[in-house]
């Protein structure tokens, strides 16, 4: 087609440089595409209908997320993965992926309180019975895990208590019963667990955490037999629940230091949490590394490590609990966990505080409860900042009415 020199070339501007090939990228190319071209109307039918493989549609087929599956397959040591957009998009999948009406599903007690309140709240309107344990009571699985059971649910180690299943107990007896299996291993990653090994059938993970490391992205990630991530990606394909391809590529190349993160931020939650155990202010410390804590001895045997999350309780409940976390100045007041930079929250009062006071109490969650995810800053700075915390919340309590008492208890 013949222009003018002097003409601007619509055509040009949209099918200009379209040969170029990124082959041999050394970094993975990012698919920032909606849709693909296919060679025919033959190959469009045999790729839409799942005669051939290929890329349909960026909902369900994206070759960035792709990749990001497939490395999460191999380290988890699964068949396969499938990404979603968010950790609560994953367990939706999961629930409509595996459950019917009449069917029920056993969960611990003290997941996500977001994932208690999707299963009551919304899977429960579908005629699916919602069924808690204690995480830590085998007894209680083997009770209340029947033939009706079809997933069984469950977080290991706990957020924010990081109490520990017995993983091989739990999936022998849900398979006793034809029930699956998935263990969300969001805390430990597959550098610290990988419990398909204990028997799992789907591991999930919340991967704007520890996975990408930096609080850039949203994700949730599946692993499991072909089978059952065929399952999935069903739901996928049909309710859009999908990963953006660009967060997949944050995550690939965040991928590439998970190991070195996660053994720092370990070793550093080790030292605080042994540093913690030692102040007048603090009633208890959460932390599987501690030989104290009740599963320590289960954790070692199912762990590589112990993670970066740790959980603490201060006497004098929620307003000691506040007037420390105001006070500090380089730990951030934020309720993620897994960034570079070391974060807090009350629990209570944020990521369980739509759970009832009585669901709050038997999932352990009190009022003095904080939780702390350690991140990549300098030992010495970090029980700095949390000392200088402790000293200005005592001041700051000590000249309130009524909170004189606060720290009596433990001086």
């Amino acid at each position: 087609m013949n222009h003018d020199s002097n003409e601007y070339n619509a055509s040009a501007a949209l099918h200009g440089g379209r040969d170029e090939s990124f082959a041999d990228a050394f970094c993975e190319p990012l698919a920032l595409t909606s849709a693909y071209t296919f060679s025919s109307a033959q190959d469009a039918f045999e790729k839409f209908s799942g005669q051939r493989q290929g890329n349909v549609y960026s909902r369900f087929t994206n070759p960035t997320v792709r990749t990001f599956e497939r490395r999460m397959a191999a380290l988890e040591g699964a068949q396969d993965a499938a990404a979603f957009a968010t950790g609560m998009g994953a367990i939706t999948a999961l629930c409509h992926a595996l459950l019917r009406q009449g069917d029920n599903v056993v969960c611990s007690r003290d997941v996500f309180g977001t994932t208690i309140i999707a299963l009551r709240n919304y899977m429960g309107r579908f005629g699916i019975e919602v069924r808690l344990v204690e995480l830590t009571d085998l007894d209680a699985w083997a009770r209340h895990i029947d033939d009706n059971t079809r997933l069984v649910l469950l977080e290991s180690p706990s957020n924010p208590l990081l109490n520990v299943a017995d993983l091989r107990g739990i999936c022998r007896i849900a398979h006793a019963h034809g029930a699956r299996v998935a263990v969300d291993n969001t805390l430990l990653t597959p550098v610290f667990q990988r419990p398909h090994a204990f028997g799992a059938d789907l591991v999930v993970h919340s991967a704007g955490k520890y996975i990408d490391g930096q609080g850039r992205a949203l994700a949730g990630v599946i692993t499991g037999s072909s089978e059952l991530v065929g399952e999935l990606r069903g739901v996928l394909r049909s309710l859009g629940i999908s990963c953006s391809p660009f967060n997949a590529w944050l995550l690939l190349k965040s991928l590439e230091t998970l190991e070195v993160r996660m053994e720092r931020v370990a070793d550093s939650a080790l030292a605080l949490a042994s540093w913690l155990r030692q102040q007048a202010q603090v009633e208890a410390v959460h932390y599987t590394g501690l030989a104290e804590h009740p599963q320590h001895a289960l954790a070692s045997e199912q762990q590589h490590g112990h993670g970066g999350l740790l959980s603490f309780r201060l006497h004098g409940g929620r307003p000691a609990a506040w007037a420390w976390i105001d006070a500090l100045q380089l730990v951030a007041r934020c309720t993620n966990i897994g960034d570079t930079r070391s974060m807090v929250t009350h629990p209570a009062t944020t990521t369980h505080c739509r759970l009832s006071a009585g669901e709050q109490q038997a999932a352990g969650i009190c009022e003095g409860l904080v939780r702390l995810s350690v991140g990549l800053e300098r030992l010495d700075d970090l029980k700095t900042d949390l000392d200088t915390a402790f000293s200005a919340a005592k001041r700051s309590l000590q000249t309130r009415p009524g909170n004189a008492r606060v720290y009596e208890v433990a001086s």
